[in-house]
């Protein structure tokens, strides 16, 4: 038996590759076309079948064996009728010499008679076959012939919906990778919107694209600053510096963070951070007074290790001041929540009027804690450009109000 090959192949089975029909489940929409087709033109068997580059895929069947879903191409009848682009009649395939040497009738299935019409695609590309077959020679009236032909075409449509839906399956199944990567970008964003601002400062900035200054008229603010630090940046390499560095002021985020306070930002070496910002609270001096214990405890016991390794110490000034400060968010591209006033002018001079070890609080600050800390005062300090100002050493919480014999953690009795 001859095999033909349509001259359109390459483009016929990319054509058919893009149905993604083959080697797919039955589908009873197709398994009802065969068993109609069998039926109108009384004949035992019939099926739908795809041609592929080496083989006939039966996609459904009726009257045949289960186990039957292929055959090699170069045997395929159907193989005749792609290439024909027409309805294939063939009343005895015995008499026929195109396809009496074919095994499916010398051996096998010993068909006898085949009537099979291409399913063609809207671009002219026969993908496969509709045919009814028989065990005997038989004839086909017109009107079976052209049932067969509509058939043919109803097959073409449920296979065109079919696609269609894949199609339109794949486009959901994009939409949701899409929405997914959108909702994990959006939750990315998120994220790291809030690492930079607060969350109720987020939220009005999401919410209405900025965010109003606001005036709190008691706020703490509390300044970091590492002395000798450029001796320590020239006995060390940049990186191993940036590390320290970086475990330095994780800690002192945790620190902050646990009493509530807000941190703001880091210059260089120098690390600010507020409370009752941008949450109002009366606790916030407090608050700031117990962050400044810790952190000066987690230093000192990170100083005791480094002597013993002969290393330089990480000494700190640390400066508080309590008053009145503006804060808001700058920045259009790049996000900073600040604040801003006198308050945080006297903070920074307090610090750096300070002593390395140390922590120094003003007198507004010291008003507000004196009754649960233990305190030193320094007198009248001179400072840049504010003159004398009045400060204090924060030594420890008072023993009455403290559940640890350094003075570093408040008692229930603290907080009433």
């Amino acid at each position: 038996m001859d095999i033909a090959i349509p001259a359109n192949e390459p483009e016929r089975l990319e054509a058919l590759a893009s149905y993604a029909i083959l080697d797919t489940l039955p589908e009873i929409g197709f398994d009802e076309i065969t068993e109609l087709a069998a039926q109108i033109c009384d004949c035992p068997a019939a099926l739908i079948s795809f041609v592929d580059p080496s083989r006939q895929w039966m996609k459904a069947k009726y009257g045949l064996p289960p186990d039957l879903c292929e055959c090699p191409r170069e045997i395929s009848i159907c193989q005749a009728t792609i290439c024909n682009n027409d309805i294939l009649y063939v009343p005895d395939l015995v008499s026929d010499q195109r396809f009496n040497t074919s095994p499916l009738v010398t051996t096998g299935l010993q068909l006898r008679f085949y009537c099979g019409v291409p399913l063609i695609t809207q671009d002219g590309y026969a993908l496969g076959t509709l045919c009814v077959i028989d065990f005997k020679s038989r004839e086909l009236s017109f009107e079976q012939r052209e049932a067969l032909r509509r058939l043919s075409r109803q097959t073409m449509v449920h296979l065109e919906l079919r696609r269609q839906l894949l199609e339109r399956n794949e486009m959901l199944r994009q939409l949701e990778k899409a929405r997914d990567r959108a909702v994990a970008e959006k939750s990315e964003s998120e994220r790291l919107l809030l690492n930079i601002l607060p969350p109720s400062i987020a939220a009005e900035l999401k919410a209405s694209e900025r965010v109003r200054p606001r005036f709190f008229d008691s706020a703490t603010v509390i300044f970091i600053d590492f002395t000798g630090f450029t001796r320590i940046v020239e006995m060390m390499e940049p990186a191993s510096v940036i590390d320290q560095l970086d475990q330095h002021f994780t800690r002192f985020d945790d620190i902050i963070a646990k009493h509530r306070l807000e941190k703001l930002k880091t210059i260089g070496d120098a690390y600010l951070a507020v409370g009752g910002v941008p949450e109002s609270n009366r606790s916030h001096p407090m608050d700031a007074a117990l962050c400044a214990l810790q952190i000066l405890d987690h230093l000192s016991k990170l100083n005791r290790q480094r002597e013993k390794l002969r290393l330089p110490p990480w000494l700190a000034r640390i400066g508080i001041n309590t008053g009145p400060v503006i804060a808001g968010v700058v920045g259009k591209h790049k996000f900073t929540y600040d604040i801003w006033g006198n308050t945080v002018n006297v903070a920074e001079r307090v610090e750096a009027a300070g002593v390395p070890g140390r922590i120094s609080i003003s007198e507004t600050t010291w008003q507000h804690i004196k009754g649960r800390f233990e305190t030193e005062a320094r007198g009248a300090v001179e400072v840049k450009h504010k003159g004398l100002v009045n400060m204090y050493f924060l030594d420890r919480i008072k023993p009455e109000y403290s559940s640890d014999p350094a003075g570093l953690a408040p008692n229930e009795r603290f907080w009433k």
